[in-house]
Protein backbone atom coordinates (compact mmCIF):
# COMPACT_ATOMS: atom_id res chain seq x y z
CA UNK A 1 0.00 0.00 0.00
CA UNK A 2 2.56 2.48 0.79
CA UNK A 3 4.57 1.74 -2.24
CA UNK A 4 1.67 2.31 -4.50
CA UNK A 5 1.16 5.69 -2.60
CA UNK A 6 4.94 6.36 -3.29
CA UNK A 7 4.29 5.49 -7.25
CA UNK A 8 1.35 7.49 -7.51
CA UNK A 9 3.22 10.79 -6.03
CA UNK A 10 6.12 10.30 -8.26
CA UNK A 11 3.78 9.94 -11.17
CA UNK A 12 1.47 13.00 -10.17
CA UNK A 13 5.33 14.82 -9.77
CA UNK A 14 6.75 13.54 -13.14
CA UNK A 15 3.28 15.29 -15.09
CA UNK A 16 3.45 18.48 -13.06
CA UNK A 17 6.90 19.00 -13.93
CA UNK A 18 6.34 18.24 -17.91
CA UNK A 19 3.53 20.61 -17.71
CA UNK A 20 6.14 23.60 -16.29
CA UNK A 21 8.38 22.90 -18.54
CA UNK A 22 5.90 22.99 -21.39
CA UNK A 23 4.50 25.91 -19.77
CA UNK A 24 8.18 27.24 -19.42
CA UNK A 25 9.17 26.41 -23.36
CA UNK A 26 5.40 28.35 -24.51
CA UNK A 27 6.46 31.22 -22.83
CA UNK A 28 9.63 31.35 -24.34
CA UNK A 29 8.17 31.47 -27.60
CA UNK A 30 8.46 34.31 -30.01
CA UNK A 31 4.71 36.22 -30.64
CA UNK A 32 3.08 36.08 -33.68
CA UNK A 33 0.98 39.45 -32.58
CA UNK A 34 1.92 42.35 -30.27
CA UNK A 35 -1.14 44.06 -29.58
CA UNK A 36 -0.40 47.91 -28.88
CA UNK A 37 -3.35 49.37 -27.27
CA UNK A 38 -4.07 51.76 -24.63
CA UNK A 39 -4.92 50.45 -21.26
CA UNK A 40 -7.87 52.67 -20.14
CA UNK A 41 -9.77 52.62 -23.46
CA UNK A 42 -9.72 49.35 -24.59
CA UNK A 43 -8.20 46.59 -22.85
CA UNK A 44 -11.21 45.34 -21.00
CA UNK A 45 -13.02 45.40 -24.88
CA UNK A 46 -11.10 45.67 -28.07
CA UNK A 47 -7.85 44.95 -27.10
CA UNK A 48 -8.60 42.07 -24.37
CA UNK A 49 -11.27 40.53 -26.95
CA UNK A 50 -8.90 40.14 -29.78
CA UNK A 51 -6.26 38.51 -27.70
CA UNK A 52 -8.33 35.63 -26.81
CA UNK A 53 -9.58 35.41 -30.75
CA UNK A 54 -6.27 35.16 -32.01
CA UNK A 55 -4.96 32.66 -29.18
CA UNK A 56 -7.95 30.29 -28.45
CA UNK A 57 -9.51 30.54 -31.71
CA UNK A 58 -6.75 30.92 -34.38
CA UNK A 59 -4.24 29.50 -32.25
CA UNK A 60 -1.79 31.67 -32.52
CA UNK A 61 0.75 33.35 -29.48
CA UNK A 62 -0.53 37.10 -29.62
CA UNK A 63 1.32 39.44 -26.70
CA UNK A 64 -0.77 41.44 -24.87
CA UNK A 65 0.56 43.34 -21.74
CA UNK A 66 -1.71 42.43 -18.92
CA UNK A 67 -1.81 38.73 -20.18
CA UNK A 68 1.82 37.71 -20.93
CA UNK A 69 3.53 39.83 -18.08
CA UNK A 70 4.00 38.84 -14.70
CA UNK A 71 5.32 40.45 -11.10
CA UNK A 72 9.07 40.81 -11.45
CA UNK A 73 8.90 41.06 -15.11
CA UNK A 74 11.15 44.25 -16.76
CA UNK A 75 8.92 46.26 -18.29
CA UNK A 76 10.85 47.97 -21.21
CA UNK A 77 12.45 44.63 -21.70
CA UNK A 78 9.78 42.55 -21.97
CA UNK A 79 7.72 44.79 -24.25
CA UNK A 80 10.93 45.44 -26.55
CA UNK A 81 12.16 41.91 -26.85
CA UNK A 82 8.23 40.98 -27.78
CA UNK A 83 8.07 43.84 -30.36
CA UNK A 84 11.26 42.64 -32.00
CA UNK A 85 10.54 39.29 -32.24
CA UNK A 86 6.57 39.80 -33.37
CA UNK A 87 5.91 38.74 -36.68
CA UNK A 88 3.57 41.83 -37.08
CA UNK A 89 1.45 44.08 -34.94
CA UNK A 90 -1.84 45.54 -34.56
CA UNK A 91 -2.05 49.14 -32.93
CA UNK A 92 -5.65 49.79 -31.35
CA UNK A 93 -6.03 53.85 -31.83
CA UNK A 94 -8.56 54.91 -29.40
CA UNK A 95 -9.67 58.35 -27.61
CA UNK A 96 -6.68 58.04 -25.41
CA UNK A 97 -4.35 56.20 -27.09
CA UNK A 98 -1.90 59.62 -27.65
CA UNK A 99 -2.10 60.39 -24.24
CA UNK A 100 0.57 57.79 -23.37
CA UNK A 101 3.81 58.55 -24.62
CA UNK A 102 4.33 54.49 -23.72
CA UNK A 103 1.69 53.93 -26.51
CA UNK A 104 3.63 56.13 -28.78
CA UNK A 105 7.20 54.47 -27.95
CA UNK A 106 5.56 50.83 -28.78
CA UNK A 107 4.25 52.21 -31.89
CA UNK A 108 7.56 53.88 -32.89
CA UNK A 109 9.71 50.84 -32.00
CA UNK A 110 7.02 48.59 -34.50
CA UNK A 111 7.51 51.19 -37.49
CA UNK A 112 11.44 51.57 -37.10
CA UNK A 113 11.70 47.97 -36.91
CA UNK A 114 9.82 47.47 -40.16
CA UNK A 115 6.95 45.63 -38.92
CA UNK A 116 3.65 45.02 -40.74
CA UNK A 117 1.28 46.96 -38.29
CA UNK A 118 -2.70 46.75 -38.76
CA UNK A 119 -4.47 50.11 -37.11
CA UNK A 120 -7.72 49.54 -35.64
CA UNK A 121 -9.48 53.06 -35.37
CA UNK A 122 -11.19 52.69 -32.88
CA UNK A 123 -13.71 55.56 -31.71
CA UNK A 124 -11.77 57.80 -33.21
CA UNK A 125 -11.02 59.03 -36.91
CA UNK A 126 -7.10 58.81 -38.45
CA UNK A 127 -7.09 62.77 -38.56
CA UNK A 128 -7.56 62.90 -35.03
CA UNK A 129 -4.21 60.80 -33.41
CA UNK A 130 -1.71 63.66 -32.68
CA UNK A 131 1.12 63.78 -30.24
CA UNK A 132 -0.02 66.16 -27.41
CA UNK A 133 3.56 67.76 -25.73
CA UNK A 134 3.56 67.36 -22.46
CA UNK A 135 6.97 69.12 -22.32
CA UNK A 136 8.42 66.04 -20.71
CA UNK A 137 9.59 64.10 -23.53
CA UNK A 138 12.99 65.08 -25.75
CA UNK A 139 11.81 66.53 -29.23
CA UNK A 140 13.12 64.13 -31.01
CA UNK A 141 11.78 61.26 -29.29
CA UNK A 142 7.89 63.68 -30.40
CA UNK A 143 9.13 63.43 -34.08
CA UNK A 144 9.71 59.61 -33.88
CA UNK A 145 6.36 59.32 -32.40
CA UNK A 146 4.83 61.94 -34.93
CA UNK A 147 6.42 59.78 -37.95
CA UNK A 148 4.90 56.31 -36.54
CA UNK A 149 1.44 57.93 -36.19
CA UNK A 150 1.68 59.22 -39.88
CA UNK A 151 2.79 56.20 -41.02
CA UNK A 152 -0.35 54.80 -39.39
CA UNK A 153 -2.38 56.93 -40.99
CA UNK A 154 -1.95 56.14 -44.39
CA UNK A 155 -1.89 52.59 -43.42
CA UNK A 156 -5.54 50.50 -44.73
CA UNK A 157 -6.97 49.79 -41.55
CA UNK A 158 -9.75 48.94 -39.73
CA UNK A 159 -12.20 51.04 -38.06
CA UNK A 160 -14.86 49.98 -34.69
CA UNK A 161 -17.60 52.07 -33.25
CA UNK A 162 -17.55 49.99 -29.83
CA UNK A 163 -21.50 51.52 -28.88
CA UNK A 164 -22.09 50.54 -32.55
CA UNK A 165 -20.43 48.64 -34.13
CA UNK A 166 -20.97 44.69 -34.46
CA UNK A 167 -18.41 42.43 -32.71
CA UNK A 168 -18.78 39.55 -34.21
CA UNK A 169 -17.79 40.82 -37.77
CA UNK A 170 -15.14 43.21 -36.36
CA UNK A 171 -13.53 39.89 -34.96
CA UNK A 172 -14.16 38.23 -38.15
CA UNK A 173 -12.42 41.49 -40.32
CA UNK A 174 -9.42 41.80 -37.74
CA UNK A 175 -8.95 38.13 -38.28
CA UNK A 176 -8.62 38.02 -41.90
CA UNK A 177 -6.63 41.11 -42.13
CA UNK A 178 -3.83 39.05 -39.26
CA UNK A 179 -3.85 35.91 -41.30
CA UNK A 180 -3.38 37.47 -44.68
CA UNK A 181 -0.60 39.80 -42.49
CA UNK A 182 0.77 36.67 -41.26
CA UNK A 183 1.06 34.86 -44.48
CA UNK A 184 2.56 38.03 -46.42
CA UNK A 185 5.18 38.27 -43.71
CA UNK A 186 5.94 34.02 -44.00
CA UNK A 187 6.06 34.32 -47.66
CA UNK A 188 8.76 37.34 -47.41
CA UNK A 189 10.94 35.49 -45.14
CA UNK A 190 10.88 32.22 -47.19
CA UNK A 191 11.65 34.37 -50.57
CA UNK A 192 14.51 35.56 -48.74
CA UNK A 193 15.97 32.68 -47.58
CA UNK A 194 15.48 31.34 -50.93
CA UNK A 195 17.25 34.18 -52.28
CA UNK A 196 20.04 33.69 -49.96
CA UNK A 197 20.84 29.81 -51.11
CA UNK A 198 23.26 29.44 -54.19
CA UNK A 199 21.81 29.08 -57.19
CA UNK A 200 21.66 25.28 -57.69
CA UNK A 201 19.76 24.56 -54.22
CA UNK A 202 17.54 27.62 -54.87
CA UNK A 203 16.83 25.93 -58.47
CA UNK A 204 16.43 22.40 -56.40
CA UNK A 205 14.11 23.89 -54.16
CA UNK A 206 12.01 25.50 -56.63
CA UNK A 207 12.29 22.45 -58.52
CA UNK A 208 10.95 20.42 -55.62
Amino acid sequence: MQRSSIARSNICSQILQSRKQVQTNNNQRPCDVFINHRGIDTKRNVAGLLYNHLRRDLRLRPFLDSKNMKPGDKLFEKIEAAIGQCKIGIAVFSPQYCDSHFCLHELALMMEAKKKVIPVFCDLKPSELRVKDYEICPAKDLDRFQMALEEAKYTVGLTFDTLAGDWSEFLARASDAVIKNLVEVEQERLSREQKSLPNSTAGLISII
